[in-house]
């Protein structure tokens, strides 16, 4: 910063160090200020004020020859800014109202009546499933347990998997409580389709092996495209909605509210012109 401002003038304003000038414009020392920390070093402070200065000066530049070839019309920015101001007032305004009041807990019930409500809007854009899968090594000799454990019944197979899988599974997914999307699924298991519906409308166990692995999968359950998305996996987006939904009648209460203490108040006019 003092490699620039000994390269540059020493004309001051309000004693503060003049950077740089385009037309009638200035760019003093104090307008920099903000970019030299005690972090950065001598070198780096000098590049970045250089940086600032030099996109400074383009920015005047091109705003010189806007306003000069402009018509007058299109520099009139007045009604704009005001009415920049009034929105940023309301949204202030606004915004303050909805964190002191918005009740933001969403019930269960709440939400599966809206979900009921608007099955329609919850299509599925993809297939998604409920799986469990452990991935062995391709010589283990655990295989044999495991597939005896995957036929077993949903409530006592998964303490024993997940025992099982911790010793001796590279690696496994036992949540069937979540869904995941089968392009997700594919990544991890090399399933082999040309249609994804078939698959899993035929499909419940399977084994796949490759060069290293060998993979067990199991589904629990599925959804196929265009089929109603399950409640578990929009349930955060409804609860969104709903919040939202909150916000909206909150602030046109009390905007209705507002208009109608001003009203009766006779606080304002309202002038008809035939």
């Amino acid at each position: 910063m003092l490699i620039l401002m000994a390269c540059g003038p020493r004309m001051t304003k309000e004693s503060d160090t003049i950077l740089a000038k385009v037309h009638d414009e200035y760019l003093y020392e104090k307008d920099v200020a903000h970019l030299i920390t005690e972090s950065i070093s001598p070198r780096d402070s000098i590049a970045l004020v250089h940086n600032f200065v030099n996109n400074w000066v383009k920015t005047m530049l091109v705003i010189h020859q806007a306003e000069k070839n402009l018509p007058a019309g299109a520099l009139d920015f007045e009604h704009q800014l005001e009415q920049y101001r009034h929105s940023l007032i309301m949204y202030k305004y606004e915004s303050e109202l909805v964190r002191q009041q918005l009740d933001t807990v969403v019930g269960d019930d709440e939400i599966e009546n809206y979900y009921q409500e608007h099955l329609t809007d919850f299509e599925l854009k993809e297939n998604i499933a409920r799986v469990l899968y452990v991935i062995l090594d391709k010589d283990s000799h655990e295989e044999a347990h495991f597939e005896d454990m995957f036929a077993l019944p949903d409530t006592v197979v998964l303490d024993s998997l997940e025992l099982y899988s911790k010793l001796y599974a590279q690696s496994h997914y036992l949540d069937t409580a979540n869904w995941i999307r089968f392009d997700e699924l594919l990544d991890i298991i090399p399933i082999e389709t040309y249609n994804q519906e078939l698959y899993l409308n035929t499909r419940k166990l399977i084994k796949i092996s490759d060069e290293n692995h060998l993979y067990l999968l199991r589904f629990i359950a599925h959804k196929i495209k265009d089929d109603t998305s399950p409640l578990e996996l929009v349930r955060d987006n409804i609860r969104k909605i709903i919040i939202n939904k909150r916000k909206l009648y909150l602030v046109k209460r009390m905007r209705d509210e507002i208009y109608q203490k001003a009203s009766q108040n006779n606080e304002f006019e309202i002038f008809y012109y035939e």
